[in-house]
């Protein structure tokens, strides 16, 4: 038998020359991933710079929105936003709780980073439903019970809380039973139930006992609203109660199934 010819030899040492073709396409692919990688360390690199080490992202002003009684730089001051660091470190969460510390008279707030170089502060502040008399001051009670600022000036259009129980009888028991606080809060939530024009209206909230709530009026006109309980269907039936009689001077809602008025 005749072994290979010599072309059947050369073409045979061709085809086993050089690497084969799974080498050579990874070669290329390696190089490409090793560029890849460096690209992205680069630009890691270049943004942690950015964020940091550069002057571009730096706070430069602090906004304030949302004040009706605190002014701008009374919230500016208390929210110590540090100035001059970068945006990326400010820690929001900080700031939120010292101007809740600070500033107890603002009930939310909320912080955020506007790019680039600003901070902004978005507060509410609390709204008083109830003054409390204190020392020749009142003191300012929001919907939920929080006393939250001492002013010499009462607002406008705000009840002031008495709490007028007796020393003996049914008056002082519910006293002893529900204690101070309990009664301002059931004082707190008559007042939040008040139809907006009778809220206006009030001049002063009495507290007597638990279930004997009043309201005095301008004009010397009185409210007898009893209990916290129904106060919704109370503000309902009052001001129902007004509109049907308006030149009343007493109005009774303690039973809203009920309600009377008298006096002209």
């Amino acid at each position: 038998m005749a072994g290979p010819t010599t072309a059947e030899r050369g073409e045979r040492q061709q085809e086993s020359s050089g690497p084969p073709p799974a080498r050579r396409w990874c070669r290329p692919r390696i190089r490409t991933m090793v560029i890849l990688a460096a690209l992205v360390v680069l630009l890691g690199a270049g943004a942690l710079w950015a964020l940091y080490g550069s002057n571009w992202l730096r706070v430069e002003r602090v906004s304030v929105s949302g004040t009706r009684v605190l002014t701008p730089a009374d919230v500016r001051e208390a929210a110590s936003v540090p100035v001059g660091d970068p945006m990326i470190s400010v820690d929001t969460g900080a700031i939120e709780a010292r101007l809740r510390q600070k500033l107890p008279r603002i009930d939310t707030v909320d912080v955020v980073r506007s790019w680039p170089h600003g901070i902004g502060l978005r507060v509410t502040e609390r709204t008083p439903v109830l003054l409390v008399r204190k020392a020749g001051n009142y003191v300012e009670v929001d919907h939920k019970g929080v006393r939250f600022a001492t002013v010499s000036q009462a607002p406008k259009n705000v009840p002031l809380l008495e709490l007028t129980a007796s020393r003996a009888g049914s008056a002082a028991a519910s006293f002893r039973r529900f204690g101070t606080g309990r009664l301002v809060r059931e004082a707190v939530g008559v007042a939040g139930d008040l139809p907006a024009a009778v809220a206006q209206d009030t001049r002063t909230l009495q507290v007597r006992s638990y279930d004997a709530v009043s309201l005095e009026l301008s004009g010397g006109r009185t409210v007898l609203w009893g209990s916290g309980e129904n106060g919704r269907d109370k503000a309902r039936v009052l001001t129902a109660l007004m509109k049907a009689a308006p030149d009343a001077r007493h109005f009774d809602v303690s039973v809203p199934t009920a309600p009377a008025s008298s006096g002209s």
